[in-house]
């Protein structure tokens, strides 16, 4: 009977445990499915400013461009359990204007900082259209 009670305390004890560590868990999880969405955003929007870049028919104004609100959803507005990721571009020419350094940066409420990414891109001929 004793040792009965025992391994029942020594389960109670190991349960509150694990029980004490379902909140960062969670949080964790939460966050790195912010970061797993904010990357796609981040890699789509790189695709699109690169193909622009590289088609020379396409005039590029430098600086920063406007910024966009992008859902998970691929809505243009925001539903249901959608949250507002922030995508704001800059492109700046190198050197002779045909090389041009795209940089993306992804934002949401919650984290100001977001992520980044900076890409150089050389405009060619063959991209024409």
């Amino acid at each position: 009977m004793i040792e009965v009670v025992v391994s029942m305390a020594v389960l109670g004890i190991g349960i509150l445990a694990l029980l004490t560590l379902l909140p960062s868990a969670t949080k964790l999880a939460g966050h790195s499915d912010f970061l797993g969405r904010a990357s796609g955003i981040l890699i789509n929007q790189l695709h699109i400013q690169e193909a622009m870049v590289l088609n020379p028919n396409i005039t590029i104004s430098p600086g920063a461009q406007p910024s966009i609100d992008v859902y998970p959803s691929g809505k243009g507005t925001q539903g249901a359990g959608d949250l507002r990721f922030t995508v704001n571009t800059t492109l700046q020419p190198l050197g002779a204007g045909n090389a041009w350094l795209i940089r993306v940066n992804v934002t949401w409420p919650g984290n100001s900082t977001g992520i980044s990414e900076t890409l150089r891109v050389v405009r060619q001929e063959k991209f024409r259209q």
